[in-house]
């Protein structure tokens, strides 16, 4: 039973997108939480230990080999390239009790571009006020913004409201911002959230959002585009594939953004197109439930 167990676990860890979604979107469920699966390794240890199952000890090797080949390198980041900017991904959440300190944090990593989502109209002023001084540009579309040194140009509601959500749900935004580098495609997005109840995974909002959002990264023309967002899953969840299928990210660490007690996953992303993101880290606790994300990225 150990042993069957141990290879389970690493066909699951190695064939994951080979579970089907058809009953309560369990396979994107498995991918949200993916990197965990391997807790599975030490338990089963245990347990083979105390039976003293030699099987079950060889059978172990398996999930512990792939999980390592999958995973092992983000517990051991490597340096990443020289980057020519910073940006900044936070959800500072609708409940945020100190707005004016959640971006002086911000600040501080002297980033060039700053995503927000969750912005209420309470807070809006706050933000813009203290802000302001650093980041002379800004935009803001229903409840995502963006901040940045540099000029934006066009910007525009980014459309990305699924079938049977009601009018005044505005969670995107493009822009173009003039760089040293030429003119690059900033958008904001957050996406739809997820829900775990008797039914499954509910992701189904979540989904169309995304499939909505890569349609507009597909028509878009500027060759350089900069993506920053709370998608609400993780670059392993097949439902965010029209997404990630078309920009790229770094994965030189976990990263994990979410909750901000306890991270086990990050849902939110830096992802760029025609440009490199050479890493990713996690930046400490606002008065947010996420974590606030710092990329670099490589423009040249």
């Amino acid at each position: 039973m150990l042993a069957s167990l141990a290879v389970l676990t690493a066909a699951l860890l190695t064939f994951h997108a080979a579970v089907p979604n058809t009953v309560g979107n369990l396979g994107s469920l498995l991918e949200a939480f993916l990197p965990w699966l391997g807790l599975a390794v030490p338990v089963l240890l245990l347990l083979a230990l105390l039976r003293r199952s030699t099987t079950a000890l060889v059978a172990l090797l398996l999930p512990a080999v792939v999980w390592t080949y999958l995973f092992g390198g983000l517990l051991f980041p490597r340096a990443g390239e020289e980057a020519d900017i910073t940006a900044i991904q936070h959800n500072v959440s609708d409940e945020n009790p100190d707005p004016a300190a959640t971006a002086k944090a911000l600040m501080e990593a002297g980033p060039e571009l700053i995503a927000l989502e969750e912005l209420t109209p309470s807070a809006l002023p706050l933000y813009e006020k203290t802000l302001a001084p650093a980041y002379p540009h800004h935009a803001v579309e229903g409840t995502v913004g963006l901040w940045s040194k540099y000029p934006l140009t066009d910007v525009r509601l980014l459309d990305i409201r699924p079938k049977g959500i009601g009018e005044g749900w505005d969670r995107g935004l493009r822009a173009g911002a003039r760089t040293p580098w030429g003119e690059i495609a900033v958008y904001v997005a957050h996406l739809p959230s997820v829900r775990i109840g008797p039914t499954g995974f509910a992701s189904d909002y979540r989904d169309e959002s995304a499939g909505l959002l890569g349609k507009a990264l597909a028509a878009e023309k500027t060759a350089k585009v900069i993506l920053l967002g709370d998608f609400n899953g993780t670059l392993d969840d097949r439902g965010l594939d029209p997404v990630t299928s078309r920009m790229e990210s770094s994965t030189g660490r976990f990263a994990f953004s979410w909750p901000e007690v306890f991270p086990v996953s990050r849902i939110d992303h830096v992802m760029a197109r025609a440009a490199t993101v050479t890493d990713v880290r996690t930046l400490p606790a606002t008065g947010s439930d996420h974590l606030p994300i710092a990329a670099g990225i490589r423009l040249a």
